[in-house]
């Protein structure tokens, strides 16, 4: 489980780089452009998640904060919880860096937004959208 877990990390971690420190670099809209970046942990995550599947379902069918806490609680289970995190996170990661590209929002105010896409998720995807509305809202006023 330890080498998935590190894996998982090495599977997502170029393209944060690019979008977060060369967000202007042709390149970085090249690929991450692409919605190829985040099959390989969602490819690693069904390997991980298919075979137990039947004991997996029950659990998150009808689930219980016990359930959950002993599903994550389990190595296997922590990784398999992170590697969720990882590819939706970078689903996202990507979707604020090129909404932000397409409305030519700088990416001196966009970087710190993916920063804490990578590492808090829904928090970063919260300050992005404030981000964004202000954007919008100056677009507007102009």
């Amino acid at each position: 489980m330890e080498q998935l877990f590190q894996i998982s990390n090495l599977l997502v971690m170029p393209f944060w780089a690019l979008m977060i420190l060369t967000p202007r670099w042709r390149w970085t809209r090249r690929i991450v452009g692409s919605l190829w970046i985040v099959v390989p942990p969602a490819l690693l995550y069904a390997a991980l998640v298919l075979p137990g599947m039947g004991q997996l379902l029950p659990a998150l069918a009808n689930p219980s904060l016990a359930g959950i806490a002993t599903l994550l609680g389990l190595p296997s289970g922590a990784v398999i919880g992170w590697i969720h995190f990882l590819a939706f996170d970078l689903f996202v990661g990507r979707w604020v860096y090129l909404d932000s590209q397409e409305r030519g929002i700088s990416p001196w105010l966009v970087s710190p937004a993916l920063f804490f896409v990578l590492m808090f998720g829904p928090f970063g995807l919260l300050l992005y959208l404030l981000l964004r509305a202000y954007s919008m809202r100056q677009e507007i006023s102009q």
